[in-house]
């Protein structure tokens, strides 16, 4: 018997050493491939990128783990004991082992021959989930078992736990509890009720089968079955935990909600981004501040809305987008799901057509009315310069089973509409500094990504006539010089080829003042002009503006407007003329910071000195572009805060004085031109220009004062004309009209600063020169100082600058 003990005995203490000795075996192999725990205190979880407005409105998040990170502190108390139920009720006892979970898991092994659980602590998922990998495999559980109980030396359970809930999968791409609490019910964990705490606290364990949107009868019973454990633990009361058990699981799905509609400017934002961090972009965390103020960009968003649907709806109805008759609720409820909001313009199935007008399904499941009165403008369209009698009632319009478009109202109203087939751009800048203040490339970036105010190269039309003149005025010619409107021919004998170019209502009116040509958009007197100052000394003029000479064309069209330019590049060129002669490049990012709010870059754009206006006539230094990069360090560094820069200067490219006196002529062009219509703003401190193409396929108004200039286009991706009666005064310039008066109201009239060696004299209106006193229907005009012209009396019978050329004249055509 005693030996026996002693054979038991030193078997025992064997099989202690053994095991011993293995296990130290084991971690003398391991422990040198283990990562160390100190790392889990700067360990950087992947957050995404957001976008915002300047005055600091979502416009939006890229990434695809959406993960908001929450102190150990933010965390509710409940929810830490609701977690704890499901996954680790032994967490705060235990070292980041539990032997009796590992024993559990063995002996399920053993039963089944499959792995069931893997016995794992929370402090072991945090070693998984930031060191391993999720292979199922006994080294790899050896490790795991290694580094919980070094985690759990070196870590408190606090610490532990905000590494944990802040890790952890949830589904729905949400990574952490405070995403999950985004996504599932739309607010943050601490704002959750109890019953939204236990079904959150449910999903770690297989977010796919516990899942509340795929998955709502396993998600509830995996809820009711952790309140049962709180219960039963004694972390909650009775009352409690039946108010929680009868709570309906009312998860869906919420995506982070953007504050501003900017699609076009988030896609911009997001480019540059990764632009400059590559793919560290999407997981670092950045905040970048753009320079578009929320309000701006939402007036910017109506005015494209309204330009385009009142166009669309003077060549009328195209009809409905699909029909489907015959079906059920249930099945037109389904098609309406498949169907996406463009523009604001909400999907409908007609279900009712009566006398007072429609009654639609929506896609959220309700009936609602569309009056007659929203629908009469809807003519049959036949094509762009044709449509059908005007429809005498509802059923003219519509049937039961139409899929169509609805326009919601402020009050909540339906107004009948439809998906315009023409696009738009518009794109506004601060003169002063090229800050994007509002960005729209395009009636809907649901319907299509293509960012014409950044990509579109169209004609800009008369639009492009203003940087004639503009070399011009500082070519010696005045805004009083005479120049003749009248017929010229151009032939090429080598190809027996004649170019005969007109002006839009194929009238001439003869000697005509450049100022007057300039806001009757005379097209000769632009070539007239042209040809004498020369194409290829005009284009090295109008390049300072920031245009690519590859995209001006080498030939006298290039007075017509025939450039290939984007409205950016137009708005870009047309800021030198509302900030007095400087040049500025459009810059959309203002500042990035870090996931802990520092700042790693702050623009330093090129800006028009303050006073300018004082020294209009003399150039400043031209100043390189300050990127706010540290010097020697990469685009992608995270971990430096760019020194402090000194405000880089824009240069000056034109003299001041020519901007004046031309911005003094644009302003003409609403006050008795072609803008007209822009008199309506009531404000005097406005100049603009319309641009229309030849058939009428590209529509343009850009325009300024001293706050924002402003370029709107409007045609077809794939061009083809608008129609007859739609120009630039008629397309474009009511969507311009429809920006600038809105985001001007209240602001004060802010017209240029007249600059020295600027003078303003009486001119004879028929010879353009300076008028004597006795000189009928003399008017003012301004000039350069050495521009100024002679009197009558002073010239004799010779000709003033910029003369009429002979009415019968025909040139070469090696010009053109």
């Amino acid at each position: 018997m005693i030996r026996l003990l002693k054979f038991f005995w030193w078997s025992s203490v064997a099989a202690i050493c053994a095991l011993v000795l293995g296990v130290s075996g084991a971690f003398l192999y391991l422990s040198p491939n283990l990562p160390s725990v100190d790392s889990l205190r700067s360990i950087q979880l992947q957050i995404p990128l957001k976008v915002f407005s300047s005055d600091g409105k979502l416009i939006a998040e890229f990434g695809e783990m959406r993960r908001s990170p929450i102190r150990f502190s933010e965390i509710p108390p409940q929810f830490i004991q609701a977690l704890l139920s499901a996954e680790d009720d032994n967490f705060l006892n235990h070292y980041g082992v539990d032997p009796s979970s590992l024993m559990r898991a063995a002996t399920q092994l053993v039963k089944t021959g499959h792995i069931q659980t893997g016995g794992s602590t929370i402090t072991m998922q945090v070693a998984k989930n930031f060191f391993l990998t999720s292979e199922r495999s006994f080294s790899r559980k050896t490790n795991e078992i290694l580094l919980a109980l070094q985690i759990e030396r070196e870590l408190t359970k606090d610490e532990i736990l905000e590494l944990y809930v802040n890790k952890i999968y949830l589904g729905n791409r949400a990574y952490g509890i405070d995403a999950a609490a985004q996504v599932y019910y739309g607010k943050s964990i601490r704002d959750v009720s109890l019953a939204q705490m236990a079904m959150i606290a449910g999903l770690p364990k297989a977010p796919s089968r516990f899942n509340p949107l795929a998955n709502p009868v396993r998600a509830k019973e995996r809820r009711d079955w952790i309140l049962g454990r709180m219960y039963k633990l004694g972390k909650i009361d009775e009352a409690s935990y039946q108010a929680a058990l009868a709570e309906p699981l009312n998860a869906r799905y919420h995506v982070p909600t953007p504050e501003v509609n900017a699609p076009f400017v988030a896609e911009m934002a997001r480019a540059e981004m990764v632009g400059r961090y590559g793919s560290d972009a999407y997981t670092e965390g950045l905040r970048v501040t753009t320079t578009v103020p929320s309000d701006t960009q939402e007036i910017a968003n109506k005015a494209v809305l309204k330009g385009l649907t009142d166009y669309d709806q003077r060549h009328g109805y195209r009809g409905p987008e699909a029909r489907f008759p015959g079906r059920t609720v249930a099945a037109w409820t389904h098609e309406l799901a498949r169907q996406r909001t463009l523009g604001g313009l909400e999907p409908a199935i007609v279900t009712r057509v009566e006398k007072t007008g429609l009654q639609v399904l929506t896609r959220n499941g309700k009936e609602q009315t569309v009056a007659w009165d929203t629908m009469k403008w809807a003519r049959p369209f036949i094509n762009t310069n044709a449509q059908g009698r005007a429809p005498q009632s509802p059923a003219d319009v519509a049937q039961v089973g139409d899929l169509v478009r609805l326009q919601r109202l402020d009050d909540g109203s339906l107004k009948f509409s439809q998906v315009p087939s023409a696009q738009s751009a518009l794109v506004t800048l601060d003169p002063t500094s090229g800050a994007i203040r509002a960005l729209v490339g395009g009636f809907s970036f649901e319907q299509s990504n293509y960012n014409r105010a950044m990509q579109a190269k169209r004609q800009p039309g008369s639009s492009f006539k203003p940087f004639i003149y503009s070399a011009a005025l500082d070519s010696g010619y005045t805004a009083s010089s005479l120049v003749n409107d009248a017929p010229i021919v151009f032939v090429d004998e080598s190809v027996d080829k004649v170019w005969r170019p007109k002006n839009d209502t194929n009238t001439f009116l003869g000697p005509i003042r450049m100022r007057e040509a300039l806001y009757k958009s005379r097209n000769l007197v632009s070539i007239r002009l042209l040809q004498a100052m020369g194409i290829d000394r005009t284009i090295d003029y109008i390049a300072k503006f920031g245009f690519n000479k590859q995209d001006l064309p080498r030939n006298l069209s290039l007075a017509l407007g025939t450039a290939t330019l984007t409205p950016m590049e137009i708005a870009t060129g047309w800021s030198t003329f509302a900030n007095g002669g400087y040049k500025i490049s459009p810059y959309l990012i203002d500042r990035i910071e870090s996931r802990n709010g520092e700042t790693l870059f702050t623009a330093n754009p090129p800006r028009v000195p303050q006073g300018s206006e004082d020294n209009a006539g003399l150039a400043a230094p031209e100043q390189p572009i300050s990127t706010g990069q540290v010097p020697g360090e990469p685009a992608g560094s995270f971990d430096q805060t760019p020194a402090p820069q000194a405000p880089a200067v824009a240069e000056r490219i034109i003299d001041g004085r020519t901007t004046y006196i031309l911005t003094s002529m644009l302003q003409d062009v609403i006050k008795r031109g072609t803008g007209r219509r822009a008199l309506a703003l009531g404000r005097t401190d406005l100049a603009g220009k319309t641009g229309t193409t030849n058939e009428s396929k590209d529509a343009w108004f850009s325009g300024y004062n001293a706050d924002y200039v402003t370029t709107v286009w409007v045609g077809f991706d794939q061009p083809e004309t608008l129609g007859r009666r739609e120009y630039g005064g008629t397309a474009a310039l009511p969507i311009w009209m429809g920006f600038m008066g809105p985001a001007l109201q209240g602001r004060p009239e802010h017209p240029p600063a007249q600059p020295e060696g600027i003078l303003s004299l009486r001119v004879d209106p028929v010879s353009g020169r300076a008028a004597s006193a006795s000189t009928p229907n003399a008017y003012f005009e301004l000039f350069k100082a050495e521009d100024s012209p002679p009197s009558v009396d002073e010239l004799g019978n010779g000709t003033a600058p910029g003369s009429p050329l002979p009415a019968d004249e025909t040139t070469p055509m090696d010009l053109f």
